[in-house]
């Protein structure tokens, strides 16, 4: 008995051959761009493998590969007062700029994801547009406009300006949390007796409170480490631990900025990740 062709499309092995695509699943990363991907990470990761271990040096200058084990520049950063107050002022400044950030943004992005057209695309051009200005140039037309407002070497400058460039990570984030909201649930709060605020703060806010985390935790970041903007605003009172690490190194060459640069690191890192791996717990339980 022979098998035609059409009962070998429709058979056995057609069927087999079927299986054994749906077996192989997705083609392996190829080595190359495994080698590509280890490239680029080191690349990032390096300025931290040779900071990390300055810090620990018991020499009195940069040099590299670090002599000895001692805890000195440690001591120093957490007994000299520049190096606390600027600190100090750091985290005031990216707790505050990040509340406002967080609050404008939120609220922009709940705003805009109502409005169609191009009305709602200008306006989200508009709040985005710090992210692709160069940081120069914001600095300077901040500098300008707080020189005339009075709001140079104080903190709530610092605070506005941070808070500036904290907005556009909050609204990217929330509104990629809008993204799959249901406009239902809404109607549904309405119908029930609920005011637009309570609404939002019994429908909406649980159902986007990740993206608004999210976005506080970029703000905070990005005024912690802002040194641009921080440089054209300090002043002998006042002044941010980025602007103090940029002195230490310009003017003082003091081996603490290696100190001061690990703790950076790893609160930054800590800030970062922690959420994400309660988040990564939480969807597995």
């Amino acid at each position: 008995m022979t098998t035609t062709p059409a009962e070998l499309d429709g058979g056995p092995v057609a069927a087999s051959s079927g299986r054994r695509r749906r077996d192989r699943g997705v083609d392996p990363i190829p080595w190359w761009l495994k080698l590509i991907g280890l490239i680029v990470a080191l690349y990032f990761v390096l300025p931290t493998l040779i900071v990390i271990p300055l810090s620990f040096s018991a020499r009195a200058d940069f040099g590299f590969p670090p002599e000895g084990f001692s805890l000195q520049w440690y001591e120093n950063f957490f007994t000299d007062p520049r190096w606390l107050s600027s600190l100090g002022n750091s985290v005031l400044v990216a707790v505050f700029a990040a509340l406002l950030a967080t609050v404008v943004g939120t609220a922009a992005a709940v705003g805009l994801n109502r409005l169609t057209g191009r009305l709602a695309g200008f306006m989200r051009t508009l709040l985005m547009i710090s992210l692709v200005t160069p940081t120069i140039v914001v600095a300077v037309a901040v500098y300008i406009s707080f020189l005339q407002w009075h709001l140079t070497g104080s903190a709530f400058g610092y605070v506005l300006a941070h808070a500036a460039l904290g907005v556009p990570f909050v609204l990217v984030a929330v509104t990629s949390s809008l993204g799959g909201f249901d406009q239902q649930l809404l109607r549904a709060s309405a119908s029930l007796g609920a005011s637009p605020v309570r609404s939002f703060i019994r429908v909406t806010m649980p159902l986007i409170s990740r993206g608004v985390i999210s976005g506080a935790i970029f703000a905070f970041v990005t005024s912690f480490d802002e040194v641009v903007i921080a440089l054209f605003l300090r002043s002998p009172t006042f002044q941010t631990l980025p602007v103090q690490m940029y002195n230490a190194v310009t003017y003082e060459l003091d081996p603490t900025i290696s100190a001061a640069s690990t703790l950076v690191v790893v609160v930054v890192t800590i800030i970062v990740l922690v959420p994400q791996l309660v988040g990564t717990r939480r969807k597995s339980s």
